[in-house]
C-alpha cells in the first residue's frame, strides 16, 4: 500500500497519536509520501522523524497513491481536496482536534481504523463538488468547492443584493449580507450557521442560503444538483469577496458568476460504524440531554 500523508499544525494532545500512527503504517510496511510543509512541522515540533519515501508539494507529484490521509480539521481536509482534485484516490479524514465533519477519525478510534484501511475493510463514498465559471477564470484551476460557494461584502458595512437566476430563470434578488450555495456536504458547514437545512448526502441537491436577509420571508431554498446558478452581484461597493471553501478572491460587480455540479466527485473513506447520522449524533451532541 502506498499513502499520501497531508497535514497542517495541530497542538501537543495529537503529538503522541501522530507518532503512533506514524509508527502503525512503519509496522504494516506502508509506502508513505509526505507534504513537505507538513513533514517541516513534525520536525521542528512534534520533534519526530518519520520514515517516509517521499515528498509532494504539488497536486502533480501525488501519483500511484491508494489513500490520501488528511490529518488536522476539517479545514486541512478541504485543503487536501485541492491536491486530490480528479484523480479519484479515496481521502481519509483524521481529526486532530475537535469538531469534524469529514475528519472524523477521532484520536480514540485511530488504531482500529488504520487496521482496517490496511486490510481494505471499508467503503467508499462520493462526494458532489461544485464548479466556479467567470469571464475572468478566477481561482484558477482550483474553481471548485466540496462545501459551498459564499458571495460576501467586502468592506462596507451596508448590505449587498445578489441577483440569483437557476438555469436562466430569474429566482431572487437576495438583500443581504450574502449569498451561500452549497453541497450536501457543505449544508453542515457555513450554510448550516446562518440557518440552513441538513442534506443527506445521498440526497443531490444544492443549497441556495442567504446571509443576514433583510426580509424575514426569505429562507434558504434546496434545489436540484443538475442546475446551473448564476450571480450578479450589486452594492455601494464595486468589489465583493468570492470564497470557495478557505480560499478567496476579489472580484468586480460586473462579473457574472456561473455555478454548477463538477464534472469530478471526491472519494471519501467510510468505516463499519461510521455513517452520516452516526456522526451528526456525535458532533452535534443530540442526545446528549438525556430528557431525550
Amino acid at each position: 500500500m502506498r499513502i499520501a500523508v497531508f497535514g497542517k499544525q495541530f497542538g501537543e494532545v495529537f503529538f503522541n497519536a501522530c507518532k503512533n500512527l506514524f509508527q502503525i503504517l512503519k509496522e504494516n510496511e506502508v509506502e508513505v509520501i509526505i507534504h513537505k510543509p507538513f513533514y517541516d512541522f513534525l520536525l521542528a515540533n512534534v520533534k519526530m522523524k518519520p520514515e517516509v519515501d517521499a515528498f509532494f508539494s504539488t497536486h502533480d507529484e501525488i501519483i500511484n497513491v491508494d489513500l490520501v490521509f488528511s490529518i488536522g480539521g476539517d479545514g486541512t481536509f478541504l485543503e487536501s481536496v485541492t491536491y486530490v482534485r480528479d484523480k479519484g484516490i479515496p481521502i481519509v479524514g483524521i481529526n486532530s482536534g475537535r469538531l469534524g465533519f469529514l475528519a472524523d477519525i477521532s484520536q480514540g478510534e485511530m488504531k482500529v481504523a488504520l487496521r482496517k484501511l490496511i486490510e481494505g475493510n471499508y467503503r467508499l463514498r462520493q462526494l458532489d463538488l461544485l464548479q466556479l465559471e467567470t469571464e475572468g477564470s478566477h481561482f484558477g484551476e482550483c474553481n471548485f468547492a466540496l462545501n459551498e460557494l459564499a458571495i460576501s461584502k467586502r468592506d462596507s458595512s451596508a448590505m449587498i443584493t445578489v441577483h440569483t437566476y437557476v438555469n436562466n430563470e430569474f429566482l431572487n434578488s437576495f438583500w443581504a449580507d450574502g449569498l451561500i450555495i452549497c453541497t450536501t456536504t457543505g449544508s453542515t458547514a457555513y450554510s448550516l450557521s446562518v440557518g440552513g437545512p441538513i442534506l443527506h448526502p445521498d440526497s443531490k441537491c444544492l443549497v441556495i442560503t442567504p446571509i443576514a436577509p433583510h426580509n424575514l420571508n426569505v429562507r434558504p431554498i434546496v434545489v436540484p444538483r443538475d442546475v446551473e446558478v448564476t450571480l450578479k452581484v450589486e452594492g455601494r461597493d464595486s468589489k465583493f469577496l468570492a470564497s470557495l471553501d478557505s480560499r478567496s478572491e476579489v472580484f468586480e460587480n460586473t462579473v457574472n458568476l456561473k455555478v454548477k455540479k463538477a464534472e469530478f466527485s471526491i472519494n471519501v473513506i467510510e468505516l463499519d460504524g461510521h455513517s452520516f447520522f452516526t456522526t451528526l449524533r456525535n458532533k452535534l451532541m443530540w442526545g446528549v440531554d438525556k430528557r431525550n
